[in-house]
Formats: C-alpha cells, structure tokens, sequence
C-alpha cells in the first residue's frame, strides 16, 4: 500500500509527525517542570512548544488525510480513521489548552491536566499508527521493499581480501 503524498517514494506522513509527538511531549515535559520548580520560565517553553505542536500536527495532518483517504476500504483504513480521529483529538485538546493559557490568568493544574490526556492520546494514536506501517504495510512500496529486503538471518557479504 504504497502512499500518495511522497517525495521520491519516502512517505511525508511520517517525515512530519515527529514535530508535533515531539514539541506535545516536550510542552508537557516543561509543564512538569514548571510544577517542581515553580519557574515561570518553564511554563513559557510549555505554553510555546505547544504552539508550534498545534501547528505541527495540522501540517502533518494533510499528507496523513490524502494517505487515508486513497486507501482502499479495509481494516487498515478503519485503523486509520481511528488513528485520524485521535490525533485530531490531540489537537482539539492542545488548542482548548492554548487558548486557556492564553488568557491573563496564570497557569493552573486543569491546563497540564489536558496536557497529560493528550499525550496519553498520543501514545494510543502512535500504536495504531505503527500498526498501520509494520503490521499491514500502510505507506510501504512493496515492490522496492521486497527487492531490498534479506532472508531473515542472512548478511552482508564478507569483504574479500
């Protein structure tokens, strides 16, 4: 099930989803942070990387959709439209959380709470996602797959000397 949205056969899909997994982890990591040291500073980096995960997620979101949407109907695809919903789900959740803190109140529990929800989100919709690839092949071009891939226990070539 080779993917619609590629440069040169790699995926886009995948290349974008480590900004969001990354700066949402990360944001929530600071919000921790925060809740131990009592820095504002970390509530910042927080309230940023946050930000720049909500803007990473509908990036990666585009190529994902025009991923799902041509494939075929399946089990893969009924993974898929969970997968989707979650990761909008996230999203939603980073937003609601980014627009409480946007406000003249200082930071509070609830919004780390959010925060916490959605990573737990996160790490369901990164499983199904990776059943989605190493499981059913989803984004795979099997083709260029077969011909690279080895017997399972065999290995390169000694160098001759």
């Amino acid at each position: 099930m080779e993917t619609r949205a590629s440069i040169a056969g790699h995926p886009l899909h995948p290349m974008l989803v480590v900004f969001p997994i990354g700066l949402f982890v990360f944001s929530f990591v600071a919000d921790l942070i925060f809740l131990g040291t009592r820095n504002a500073t970390w509530s910042d980096v927080a309230y940023y990387a946050m930000a720049g995960g909500i803007l990473g997620g509908v990036a990666a979101a585009v190529p994902g959709a025009l991923d799902l949407f041509s494939m075929p109907h399946s089990r893969v695809r009924s993974i898929g439209v969970i997968h989707m919903l979650i990761n909008l789900a996230v999203v939603v959740l980073y937003a609601i959380n980014f627009w409480v803190r946007s406000g003249p109140e200082p930071a509070s529990a609830g919004p780390i709470w959010l925060s916490a929800v959605a990573v737990v989100l996160l790490a369901v919709s990164g499983w199904l996602g990776g059943e989605m690839v190493y499981v059913h092949g989803a984004g795979v071009n099997e083709a260029h797959a077969q011909t690279r891939a080895r017997p399972s226990g065999a290995h390169a070539p000694s160098p001759r000397r």
